[in-house]
């Protein structure tokens, strides 16, 4: 399965690509250059008042690295995991995307409410619930990141700032992002509040 290859002469650290590259840092630098070009090109055209579906998490990810893996834009057909945590297994992914889109999606977009709480819960309760299935064979922290961008925007706020989830932030964000398996939001939430406050502190508001 191509989606479980990896780059000859890359040691088992560079997945199966169309442009041949074998370097980790080449690929990852590739596909940084890429995801700041689709989203340009997405707030070009953005629509503050557009329902995301679950089609468009997929074009997302097809035009950002489509040039890059012949998977691109399609829900995985392997089982990944990060740090002994498996997400959802291949064969749910359609309909788990599915009810991802009519009971979330279409609930929490557009992301225009009235209150910061509202906001919060919105953003905290979308992304947790995508990064849990994981939909796609790579990018999905990234691609989550870019819907909760534009949420945000949607609801007038800056451009978030998500440093917060790297680094030192990083064992707290993979806590709250488990603990959305039981539906509790609230450590997401607190992130998410942060982050806004982060955002806008930078931002002199």
């Amino acid at each position: 399965m191509v989606e479980d290859e990896y780059m000859p002469g890359s040691e088992g650290q560079v997945l199966k690509n169309l442009l041949g590259i074998t370097s980790i840092k080449e690929i990852e630098r590739v596909e940084t250059e890429l995801l700041y070009e689709i989203t340009d090109a997405i707030l070009d055209d953005f629509d503050k008042n557009l329902r995301f579906t679950a089609e468009y998490l997929c074009r997302m990810h097809r035009n950002w690295l489509g040039s890059v893996y012949e998977w691109a834009g399609r829900y995985r057909k392997v089982m990944i995991s990060k740090a002994d945590f498996p997400f959802a297994a291949p064969a749910f992914i359609p309909k788990l995307m599915e009810e991802f889109e009519k009971q979330i999606l279409l609930k929490y977009t557009p992301c225009i409410f009235d209150s910061k709480e509202e906001i919060v819960s919105a953003l905290a309760i979308v992304h947790a619930e995508l990064v849990l299935i994981h939909p796609f064979r790579e990018g999905n922290g990234r691609i989550s990141r870019l819907l909760s961008m534009l949420m945000a925007l949607q609801a007038d706020l800056p451009s978030l700032d998500f440093e917060s989830m790297k680094g030192d932030g990083r064992k707290e964000y993979f806590a709250a992002v488990r603990y959305g398996l039981d539906r509790n939001y609230r450590p997401m939430k607190k992130i998410f509040s942060d982050i806004i406050d982060q955002t806008r502190k930078a931002y002199g508001e």
